[in-house]
């Protein structure tokens, strides 16, 4: 559902007014929600109400909009493989409220598939309850067919709604929010002025320049730069197939102390706890990508989906790290998002052939060291609506980096040091300063007075014989010296 039809549910907006904001955004860009208002069809007040709605829990069974059976075989599997015997317990593996946990339980009972144990120990006032042999003979045969016992799913149509809410397009950075995340890096303030646009829009941005610049480091403080906070679901039900979603090791969690004024809504109305509220993600693929990534995962054994990592960056940042180095050839990957980063829907096949769209609301940030017109077409560079230049340091900026490293290390910074690799190393090299020299300098000047057992110190020997690290035999550089690119905006 997309976030006009939802507006139209709720009966803030007509269909002829969305379809007016829709005529609009195709001439001035955005957003919907930005048509909307500008066309004074909503109020601020009243769209950020709407869009600042978390998932809320269902009261009864129906509100699941899940089959019974398939709610059913899933309890029966969750009590067979976890051995749980209470409501309680089994409302905290499925993230289902215990009155609909009761509900299903009664609805079991009826079936002759569980049965009443008696009285908890510790909790004389909660039941237990057991399987039958007739229910763990029907837990069996559901194993055949799906393993899953996580978090219920919630349906695709939920999904679709929240991804439209919590869309990236929804915030706005300022220069200072920009100045804040990237705070950490020495950047130079013209970067921020062309990544700026990019991250508002939320659209594909392709960061290219030398090797050792900080396109990695500047790719994951566009991530940073989002504030906001969102809700991924922990599995998605499509056609009674589950895709498992939210993923422990790249999806961050928000602690309650940190939600804020998501906490006084809380306090009102109970969040439905098969979302979890996180940071928005930050996804980072590199050379290991394959086309075979980027589809849906099926386990042949456990019978359930994993979603493709660039689906699990929705509403967040997917970066393509050294872009052009992927396993799959470049073409090959652009043209498989061809229609993704245009029309923002992946499409994605079940393996009962069922095809399916996904939202693909993320900012897919592509970096590398190649010159962009050996990597792609006019067609694929169209698609990529921000090219953003990552050049080398300045010379006042590498003496910040510098000032910085040597700090961060607790050396003292000796000026000759810098002279000598302006004045002295570069130009009889024909090696360009780039941003990972301070650190790799220090580190080898660090390495090698601990290896000689000497308080750690900057000297310009110690510097001399670092720096030929930099170089290999035939006296070139391992740094690609990259010519000729002009930025773009």
């Amino acid at each position: 559902m997309s976030l006009g039809q939802l507006l139209i549910d709720r009966e803030l907006v007509t269909e002829a007014q969305v379809e007016q904001a829709s005529r609009r955004l195709r001439v001035a860009g955005g957003s919907l929600a930005e048509s909307l208002m500008a066309l004074d069809f909503v109020s601020r007040e009243l769209l950020d109400g709407v869009l600042e709605e978390p998932p809320l829990a269902p009261k009864t069974v129906d509100d699941l909009g899940l089959e019974e059976q398939f709610l059913l075989n899933y309890i029966l599997r969750l009590l067979y493989v976890t051995g749980v015997e209470t409501v309680p317990e089994t409302a905290e593996y499925s993230k289902l409220p215990g009155q609909i946990v009761l509900e299903l339980f009664e609805q079991i009972q009826k079936r002759r598939m569980l049965e009443v144990l008696g009285p908890s120990k510790l909790h004389p006032s909660i039941l237990r309850y057991s399987l039958s042999d007739l229910g763990r003979e029907r837990a069996m045969e559901s194993m055949l067919q799906c393993g899953y016992t996580g978090p219920v799913p919630v349906r695709l149509a939920e999904y679709r709604i929240q991804v439209a809410k919590q869309a990236l397009a929804h915030e706005r950075s300022t220069p200072a929010d920009l100045r804040e995340s990237f705070s950490d890096l020495v950047l130079p303030g013209e970067l921020l002025d062309n990544l700026g646009p990019a991250i508002n829009s939320g659209k594909a941005v392709l960061l290219y320049g030398g090797a050792g610049n900080g396109k990695t480091s500047v790719a994951e403080g566009i991530g940073r730069s989002f504030r906001q906070d969102v809700y991924l679901p922990h599995a998605i039900e499509v056609d009674g197939q589950i895709i498992r979603f939210y993923d422990p090791a790249v999806h961050q969690p928000v602690e309650e102390e940190e939600s804020g004024e998501a906490s006084l809504l809380r306090a009102e109305q109970e969040v439905d706890a098969r979302w979890v509220r996180c940071r928005r993600p930050i996804i980072m693929t590199g050379g290991e990508l394959t086309i075979e990534m980027l589809d849906l995962s099926f386990d042949e054994i456990a019978k359930f989906y994993e979603a493709p990592a660039h689906i699990k960056a929705t509403g967040g940042v997917f970066i393509i790290d050294d872009f052009g180095r992927q396993r799959c050839g470049t073409m090959e990957l652009l043209n498989r998002w061809i229609l993704p980063l245009e029309r923002r829907i992946d499409y994605m096949t079940l393996h009962t052939g069922m095809k399916l769209e996904l939202p693909f609301d993320q900012m897919v940030v592509f970096s590398t060291n190649f010159p962009p017109r050996e990597l792609m077409d006019d067609a694929a560079l169209r698609r990529i609506n921000y090219k953003v230049h990552v050049a080398p340091p300045t010379k006042e900026d590498f003496a910040e980096i510098y000032r910085r490293v040597v700090q961060a290390h607790g050396l003292t910074p000796f000026p000759d040091v810098l002279t000598y690799l302006m004045e002295d190393f570069y130009p009889r090299t024909g090696l360009a300063p780039a941003g990972f020299h301070p650190k790799f300098i220090v580190e080898h000047v660090v390495a090698r007075c601990h290896f000689e057992s000497v308080p750690p110190r900057l000297t310009k020997d110690r510097v001399e014989e670092a720096v030929q690290n930099l170089v290999v035999e035939d006296g070139s550089t391992f740094t690609p010296m990259v010519k000729g690119i002009s930025s773009s905006g």
